[in-house]
């Protein structure tokens, strides 16, 4: 097997992959997580100015990042969303990697993947895939958002529904955490060879 080898885990908001990096981690996997890094930079202050200035000193009310509002911000407008991904990816990516190198196998946690064109980054990728309902449903229950705030935050992703993935792994996340746990073993098998 390649040495420092990285496989992405990617998917459109609430289509499970926190459960399937889970579960890779509880196979005995170094599994590294976008969202954690990201979480990490914008406690550490490096980001603070850079954000108070794209989107307005309020977003810091109380001392620390009102994130619900910046979401609130950025899914209403496209155009701050960019500028937010412009900030924090390539810092976020640089992170990862540096985490990432020594490690013979690696599993990242990498949400937008393709918005940001990072596929060719790694040497495989795993996407997981849940109908869209079930999607909108977790959303408006984790966010405490109706269906239509819901679905606009999922139209303002890659569009998972309609894209091909005969290239990547494909997990589909629709039943039971059994079957989702097989999916991810026989996934696992291929990738190791069954070591």
């Amino acid at each position: 097997m390649k040495q420092n080898k990285r496989i992405a885990i990617t998917g459109g908001m609430a289509s499970g992959k926190s459960t399937v990096a889970s579960i890779i981690n509880g196979k005995g996997y170094k599994v590294f997580s976008c969202d954690e890094i990201y979480a990490e930079l914008l406690e550490s202050g490096r980001f603070e100015e850079k954000l108070k200035k794209a989107f307005g000193k309020d977003i810091y009310a109380g001392g620390s990042l009102d994130r619900k509002k910046l979401g609130e911000i950025i899914y209403a407008d496209e155009e701050k969303r960019k500028t937010l991904d412009g900030i924090t990816h390539p810092e976020i990516m640089k992170e990862l990697f540096a985490k990432t190198d020594g490690c013979a196998l690696s599993f990242c946690e990498v949400p937008l993947l393709f918005e940001g064109g990072f596929e060719s980054c790694f040497d495989g990728v795993i996407v997981v895939l849940r109908d869209k309902d079930k999607r909108l449903s977790a959303i408006s229950k984790k966010y405490g958002i109706d269906k239509k705030a819901a679905e606009k935050r999922i139209n303002s992703q890659f569009n998972y529904e309609f894209a091909d993935f005969a290239k990547y792994y494909v997990i589909h996340n629709n039943a039971d955490i059994v079957n989702l746990e097989i999916q991810i073993c026989k996934i696992l098998d291929i990738m190791t060879g069954g070591e």
